[in-house]
């Protein structure tokens, strides 16, 4: 079990990945939560198993609107989240 940050650029704002973030990582048991900043980049930060992680990283980039450009990626400490959440806007 890991959690990780991410920062996302490119195509990533007005797109739905928000949504389907939200929906992808519900599927596959992910928690966490995705955010839009003010400077058009896309925050989360998700918490499963590694290879579930991945496969929704696949996911966003296999959308034909979303277009990730950039990801940064670290691993933060685990939380006790018990779902996924869209944030208001930072």
């Amino acid at each position: 079990m890991v959690r990780k940050h991410l920062l996302l650029t490119g195509a990533v704002q007005g797109v739905g990945l928000r949504y389907r973030t939200k929906y992808a990582a519900s599927m596959r048991g992910l928690t966490g939560w995705v955010r839009n900043r003010a400077d058009g980049s896309v925050e989360m930060e998700v918490q499963g198993r590694e290879e579930e992680i991945d496969l929704l990283l696949q996911t966003l980039q296999q959308n034909r609107y979303i277009d990730i450009t950039g990801l940064s990626a670290r691993t933060v400490p685990l939380q006790s989240d018990h779902y996924f959440e869209i944030l208001d806007d930072d």
